[in-house]
């Protein structure tokens, strides 16, 4: 039985449709030197790109 990796299952959730989201890295810390408009685009859930995405959904085979 396969399990699932639980690094993978921390860092991404499925979407309804199948595909893989993830958040933007490096946004916990010194963020004043960040712009306004980095941060506020940070806050925006990313799509993980398809060359990427297989490999990750083989880690989650039950889904999220």
């Amino acid at each position: 039985m396969q399990k699932t990796k639980k690094s993978v299952a921390k860092r991404f959730k499925l979407t309804a449709r199948g595909k893989l989201v993830r958040r933007t890295p490096g946004f916990r810390h010194l963020l004043g030197s960040k712009s306004t408009k980095q941060k506020r685009r940070a806050n925006r859930d990313k799509l993980v790109a398809d060359g990427h995405a297989e490999a990750l959904k083989r880690a989650l085979p039950f889904g999220l």
